[in-house]
């Protein structure tokens, strides 16, 4: 089988707007939906105000900048606010909504893996016999939240490093770039921990089986990604994932590791 690509991977989140909405799946939708429209609405709310305080500081500071290492450019002044300016709020609602979404995901861990066992059963045709319902979801709360503290700890040693780029003039237009790929990559192994997860693979070998498909990955967690950055849209944003990374299992990375 052709690897799959970044496309691909797009088309995978895609579908997993029509598997939520399927009779036999809504109702494990619930729960993962209602904790992601409440933390994303407070995520809007934070976002909103904090950006709203900060515009007017982010001016004074290109302002001064320029006036400092370029003085008598007050036309590039202007210039620079109308560039950087949309630039350092598009990179902030990145960060804010991706650090709500790592939030979202640790509380909804568990129902999220029920959700892509339930999930995979629609697309494969079969009936998982590892538990049932709510009781073996309560039973793997433990396991869940193991998964999400070691993706939150590998994302903190890369994150840091890279947030430090973003203090260094020249370099800091390209972290913001860095920044979204390096969020894209991250909500791929966020939400390929669920279907995986499901199958007793753990976050090494979750790491090797994205680092084998990273176009493929990195299409998916894009799509992610912008979808957490439009409103109303990130509120269903989460159990969308959540199908379309079982979906990117089911048809791509289950048939190779059972050939292993």
């Amino acid at each position: 089988m052709k690897k799959p690509g970044f496309f691909t991977g797009i088309g995978c989140f895609l579908r997993g707007f029509r598997l939520i909405s399927t009779a036999g799946l809504r109702r494990f939708v619930v729960i993962p939906l209602g904790i992601n429209i409440a933390l994303f609405s407070l995520a809007i709310w934070f976002g909103l105000s904090w950006i709203d305080n900060q515009i007017d500081r982010l001016g004074i500071f290109i302002t001064e900048s320029t006036a400092a290492f370029m003085p008598g450019l007050a036309n590039l002044t202007e210039w620079l606010k109308w560039i950087l300016i949309p630039l350092a709020i598009l990179v902030i609602l990145a960060m804010i909504f991706y650090t709500f979404t790592i939030l979202a995901n640790l509380i909804a861990a568990p129902f999220n893996g029920l959700l892509a066992k339930k999930v995979e059963d629609h697309l494969t045709g079969s009936r998982s016999d590892e538990g049932s319902g709510m009781t073996d979801t309560i039973r793997d709360i433990g396991g869940s939240f193991l998964s999400e503290f070691k993706k939150l700890f590998y994302f903190l040693v890369r994150a840091i490093p890279l947030l430090v780029l973003f203090t260094i003039p020249g370099i800091n237009i390209a972290a913001g770039l860095l920044w979204f790929i390096f969020s894209a990559w991250m909500l791929a192994i966020e939400y390929g921990d669920y279907p995986m997860g499901n199958h007793s693979i753990h976050f090494t070998g979750q790491k090797q089986v994205l680092q084998g498909s990273k176009f493929f990955a990195l299409g998916f967690g894009t799509a992610t990604l912008i979808a957490t950055m439009i409103p109303i849209l990130n509120f269903i944003a989460m159990p969308v994932a959540v199908a379309g990374a079982t979906t990117m299992w089911t048809d791509y990375w289950k048939g190779n590791m059972d050939n292993h």
